[in-house]
């Protein structure tokens, strides 16, 4: 019980969304501040993985854009072809997904927990935000295929973009466990083990 409410607070501490790291006495009062503490102490377990791996993760992996969303948007694309036409078979927000992957894996490339905890929303965010980029780019063809406005484009994008930048932070902390954690090029660290 204790190891499966352990892993529960872990993996709910990246639910911590943008903070800054100086607690003064008003901010330890904040309900933000067990959730930071928590992902902190993840933060340091992972960085003594990191050392005791010399620093180097293993070989880099994808899965695209994690949690399933890859794989249900090709299983969508196999069932539709007019979905498939519009959208390709491929999420097109794809290319986001693996640059966020790709600092997820090796954990950024930090030393330093706060670093660690800084460089991880740094990610969160960049993902958002191409993900916002990629509908600003496909704006012209959403408005023709579904006879929609910009407004309504913008909108869906920031809509997707918002959910899996929640999504990030919420089921990609430190020590998790799971298999799109922060760090996952390293050996898990799960708490306590």
């Amino acid at each position: 019980m204790r190891k499966a409410f352990a892993g529960l607070a872990l993996v709910c501490a990246g639910a911590c969304g943008e903070t800054t790291l100086a607690q003064d006495d008003a901010a330890a009062k904040e309900p933000f501040a067990l959730r930071l503490s928590i992902e902190m102490a993840a933060h340091k377990r992972l960085l003594s993985v990191m050392e005791d791996a010399g620093h180097t993760p293993a070989p880099f992996t994808t899965d695209g854009c994690s949690g399933g969303l890859s794989t249900a948007w090709d299983m969508v694309a196999e069932l539709f072809p007019a979905f498939a036409e519009v959208h390709e078979e491929r999420p097109p927000w794809e290319d986001c997904c693996v640059v966020h992957d790709r600092a997820y894996h090796n954990a950024g490339g930090t030393q330093g927990a706060e670093d660690s905890y800084q460089a991880r929303i740094t990610a969160d965010e960049r993902l958002r935000a191409c993900v916002i980029e990629t509908g600003a780019e496909r704006m012209a063809q959403m408005m023709q295929s579904y006879d929609v406005t910009a407004a309504q484009v913008t909108t869906a994008y920031d809509l997707i973009a918002d959910a899996m930048f929640d999504a990030v932070r919420l089921g990609g902390g430190p020590c998790s466990g799971l298999p799109w954690r922060w760090g996952y090029g390293y050996p898990s660290c799960f708490w306590p083990n």
